[in-house]
């Protein structure tokens, strides 16, 4: 008699778990397909903000380019002998002492 009750107790559980487990199913499903749609969503953000990182990158290039000639013509300003005064002597007026 144990081992009927036993297999009773068995078949009854199995029955009951069934249903249960389809609503498992169900809602893993539903969670797995929110979960896809969230990872898709992130790939494009992250191919946005891949996107973004190559121009900033570019960009921060140019700039240091611009500021590398900057800095060289303000080095070639600063080197720059200043212009000769011209060599020529004011005459000076002397009053007629005759």
């Amino acid at each position: 008699m144990p081992r009927k009750n036993t297999w009773a107790a068995f078949a009854v559980s199995a029955i009951l778990t069934l249903p249960l487990g389809g609503c498992k199913d169900t809602k893993t499903l539903q969670e797995n397909e929110q979960l896809k749609a969230q990872v898709a969503e992130l790939q494009k953000e992250n191919g946005q903000l891949g996107n973004d990182l190559e121009a900033t990158t570019a960009a921060r290039d140019d700039l240091a380019k611009q500021n590398e000639k900057l800095k060289s013509e303000l080095k070639a300003v600063k080197t720059k002998k200043p212009a000769k005064k011209s060599t020529h002597k004011k005459r000076r007026r002397t009053s007629a002492t005759s």
